[in-house]
Order: C-alpha cells, then sequence, then structure tokens
C-alpha cells in the first residue's frame, strides 16, 4: 500500500515525484499502477463494489478511470469505488476500457457505452481523460434518449480547441500533469481527428443535453480551465451544473482516498451533489 494512514499534500506530492511514469506505453502503464497501488493490487479486470450489509437502491454509479487513455486501470482507481460505496451506500462499478495506442478512439466510447447497465440509469463520473469519457458517453446517452441520472467530472479534459489559459500557466504549479505530456497522450488516442470534433472536445457539443453535472477541479491544475470553460458553457446552455474549485487539490486527487482529508471532501461534495437530485 502506498501509505498505511492519513497523509498530505506534501507527503502524495513528494510519492508523485518519486514514481516517474517512463516515455513507453508499457512503462507508463507500469509506473502509474506502482505510483498509485505500490507492490501489490488487484488485477486489470472491472471491479464493483456494493454497500456492506445493506441492500442498494440508489442508481449505480459507472466511473471511468483516468491515464490519458493510455495507462490506468479499474484496480488503479478502486479505493474511490470501495469509499463511495463504504461511506455513501452506491453501488460502484469501474469498467475495464480498451487503452491507445493499441487501440484507438472510439474504442474507448464502444467499450463505455457497453459498460452502462441494463437496469436503473446509472450516475456516470469520471477523473481526468475518464472525465472526458464519461463526458461524451452522457451525451451520447442523452441523444439516445436514455440520459445518465447525474454527472460526476474530475478534471475532465474537455476542449483541444486551445481555449484553455491555465494549460500552459499552471503546468509548473501541477505536479501530476503538464501540456506537452497531455498532446502527447492525446496523439496517441486521437490521432489526427481534427481537434474541434466534439468527441474530442466535448466542450463544443450541445450541452443543453448535459444531465446534473458536478465538477471538481483545483489549482494550480493544467486542466482548470477545461473545467470552469465547460460549467461556463453548461450554465449558458441551461444546465443544471455546479463546480468546486479547490486551492491545493490536485489532479486525481480522488485515488488518494481515504488518506488524503482533502480526496475525501472532493468525493463527498460530488455525492452528495448526486443524492440530493433523488
Amino acid at each position: 500500500m502506498p501509505f498505511n494512514g492519513p497523509v498530505d499534500r506534501d507527503r502524495i506530492v513528494q510519492r508523485i515525484e518519486a514514481h516517474t511514469l517512463g516515455e513507453t506505453p508499457a512503462e507508463m502503464r507500469r509506473g502509474f499502477r506502482n505510483l498509485a497501488l505500490g507492490a501489490a493490487g488487484p488485477g486489470d479486470g472491472s471491479l464493483r463494489f456494493r454497500p456492506e450489509g445493506t441492500a442498494c437502491d440508489l442508481p449505480p454509479v459507472v466511473w471511468f478511470h483516468g491515464g490519458g487513455y493510455v495507462f490506468g486501470a479499474p484496480a488503479t482507481h478502486s479505493r474511490i469505488g470501495r469509499y463511495l460505496a463504504d461511506t455513501h451506500g452506491l453501488a460502484v462499478h469501474l469498467p475495464r476500457y480498451r487503452l491507445a495506442p493499441e487501440h484507438p478512439w472510439p474504442a474507448q466510447l464502444d467499450d463505455a457505452l457497453s459498460a452502462i447497465p441494463d437496469g436503473p440509469t446509472p450516475i456516470l463520473a469520471g477523473d481526468s481523460a475518464g472525465g472526458h469519457l464519461a463526458l461524451v458517453t452522457a451525451l451520447r446517452m442523452a441523444r439516445d434518449g436514455r440520459a445518465p441520472r447525474a454527472l460526476l467530472l474530475f478534471s475532465p479534459n474537455t476542449d483541444r480547441t486551445e481555449q484553455s489559459g491555465t494549460r500552459r500557466s499552471m503546468e509548473d504549479g501541477d505536479p501530476m500533469v503538464d501540456d506537452a505530456a497531455d498532446r502527447r497522450l492525446a496523439r496517441m488516442c486521437f490521432g489526427d481527428r481534427d481537434p474541434a470534433d466534439v468527441q474530442v472536445s466535448p466542450l463544443l457539443d450541445d450541452l443543453s443535453r448535459l444531465p446534473p453535472t458536478w465538477i471538481e477541479v483545483g489549482t494550480p491544475e493544467v486542466l482548470l480551465d477545461d473545467a470552469r470553460l465547460l460549467h461556463a458553457r453548461g450554465q449558458a446552455a441551461g444546465a443544471d451544473i455546479g463546480i468546486a474549485v479547490t486551492p491545493g487539490l490536485l489532479h486525481m486527487a480522488q485515488i488518494w482516498a481515504p488518506w488524503w482529508d482533502e480526496a475525501c471532501r472532493s468525493l463527498d461534495r460530488a455525492a452528495a451533489f448526486a443524492l440530493a437530485r433523488f
């Protein structure tokens, strides 16, 4: 396990700085797994978490993991699922989806749509690239007449058309990601797709179709403007959308629950937003 008890931001940053991800997809996958899990952890398949000892009559949560579509797995985000189940009584599914560059877009969207259960309409959630995947999937589901019950986004990628000012202005203060690395990952996934394609930049899509949406993001964070622009355009489109911008909250902070209080509070805010709408 990376930690044995409560930690602060500085401890997490020290761990991030000590675990370089490498250059190749294989190195990135191994490096990120070691960062998030240490030497041990579950395998790479999909994971499900249910509240212990109680029947769950709330909508299920489908959480898409982050990692630039190149690395990450349900296992690296397993503590999120366990926390939401234990703390908020939610059933959580972390599906496995195919990764780039071996499987370019839209393989990830196809897998996300296949992961939507046939029963009660779920809550969709995701962080970073997983937030992009949750957002694109939610808009597709809305077009198909089955919008998610809610959408919970954690530092999502929303735009590739150069509208963000923080992708470069804040990269020196963001220990988790920089603009050049994010662009490289995007090329592995999207190839030469037009940046204005709404599947690449869902900020440009019809945001009036958004379900109730909550956004979590920190500062300084490279994707801060991606989140703020989505919030502003969603509001202008009439969506039920809220945002929390938290000083010091790290990119992908939520993987450090339950050890870091700020990670827990971020998940608590998002869960409270969703649960208030049922």
